[in-house]
């Protein structure tokens, strides 16, 4: 059987809360400016960065959910 990877699980697997209403708190206050990328923003630990990173060069799994997180947190930068 093959899980869904959501954006709910990958804030549970970055070791962030991950109910609804802490994802949207957390991108009301993490806007990203079009020129920084999602794996260079600042907010991120090391590791947290690295994981990101790597997901998206392999376009693994977790791809969609990044993918889904990068255009969130761009996207609040225009609210």
């Amino acid at each position: 059987m093959e899980t869904t990877l959501t954006l709910e699980n990958l804030f549970d697997q970055l070791g962030l809360a991950s109910d609804e209403a802490s994802i949207d708190a957390f991108i009301g206050a993490h806007p990203l400016p079009e020129n920084v990328k999602l794996v260079d923003a600042d907010f991120w630990t090391p590791q947290q960065a690295r994981f990101l990173k790597e997901e998206l060069i392999e376009d693994a799994d977790w791809a969609l959910a990044v993918d889904e997180l990068n255009v969130r947190l761009h996207s609040n930068e225009n609210r």
